[in-house]
């Protein structure tokens, strides 16, 4: 065989394989990007990087499934577990965070950990270690784009990833209640003056929060199993996706949640799966080394505290 033609063939099939990946990673890209918004929540709000938000993505998913398996509606049971995350999520702040006024913003963070552990457990108790499995939304038949095919499915979470940037520009934009949750993220203190109620953003965010992982823990669901322990390496990984994002910009959420994820699907696909997990904190100390604020960071804003 000749040379040029043996080195198209390699150069095809490189293609075939890169194009194949990145579409791997934009659909897992796209899960940490909505993980990364949650954290960007209630950062921005509170000043604390809440480490149960992993655990929000599994009740979303554990809950989707339990209720498709007891005959509810698939709309009917997306609708109850985004319900009942958010409130878990509003009850977490109201019992776990509230509680604890005046705490550093560290022991704040071990308070997110140790829900985070007990949330699990729980999660245990109920589901069991057995995984689960949802249907996809709309079938199983590949989808081919360019030399890449790719699951129906991917492009739910690719759209959902999308409504749910353009959904929180808005809020943050165009209602009272967003505006009120931006005085807060860029001054506590003065809000406060305005007759705004840190304390009620507060559990406004890690509602808004949750409700966002258990999008992202249903619409994942048909692409993976679902399983009580899920949510631990999605947390870490949402969380390196928010710092690279600068933690307290929500484009910068997604972008950092797509880097990841592309980074991470190349890196096991062309030098090996043992680096899967490594390669997101590899990303992470690079960027911080360049960019200690991240590639969207801006100023360093101080948050007031609850």
């Amino acid at each position: 065989m000749p040379a040029d033609i043996a080195f198209e063939r390699i150069y095809v099939e490189l293609y075939q394989q890169v194009l194949q990946y990145l579409m791997t990673g934009v659909t897992v890209g796209s899960i940490y990007a909505i993980i990364a918004l949650g954290f960007v929540v209630i950062y921005n709000v509170t000043g604390i990087i809440n480490f149960a938000q992993g655990e929000f993505v599994m009740l979303g998913a554990m809950i989707m499934v339990s209720l498709y398996k007891n005959q509810v509606p698939m709309v009917a049971a997306f609708v109850i577990a985004v319900l009942l995350t958010t409130i878990i999520g509003a009850a977490l702040e109201r019992l776990a965070i509230r509680p604890a006024k005046g705490a550093s913003i560290v022991t704040l963070i071990i308070i997110t950990i140790g829900a985070s552990i007990t949330i699990r457990g729980l999660g245990l108790i109920t589901w069991g270690p057995n995984t689960s499995s949802l249907p996809a939304f709309s079938g199983d038949a590949p989808l081919v784009i360019g030399t890449a095919s790719i699951v129906p499915q991917t492009l739910w979470v690719l759209v959902t990833t999308a409504i749910l940037l353009i959904a929180l520009y808005l809020f943050f934009e165009r209602t009272l209640l967003g505006k009120a949750m931006r005085a807060c993220a860029i001054n506590m203190s003065a809000a406060r003056l305005m007759g705004i109620s840190p304390s009620v953003m507060a559990m406004v965010s890690f509602a808004l929060s949750a409700s966002l992982g258990a999008v992202g823990g249903v619409v994942m669901a048909p692409t993976t199993l679902a399983t009580y322990d899920m949510g631990t390496m999605l947390a870490l990984k949402g969380f390196v996706a928010a710092i690279i994002g600068g933690m307290s910009s929500t484009p910068g959420a997604v972008a950092g949640g797509l880097l990841v994820g592309v980074l991470e699907s190349m890196g096991a696909g062309l030098i090996s799966s043992g680096y899967k997990d490594a390669i997101a904190f590899v990303v992470l100390f690079l960027v911080l080394f360049v960019r200690p604020n991240g590639i969207f960071g801006g100023r360093d804003t101080s948050k007031g505290g609850l």
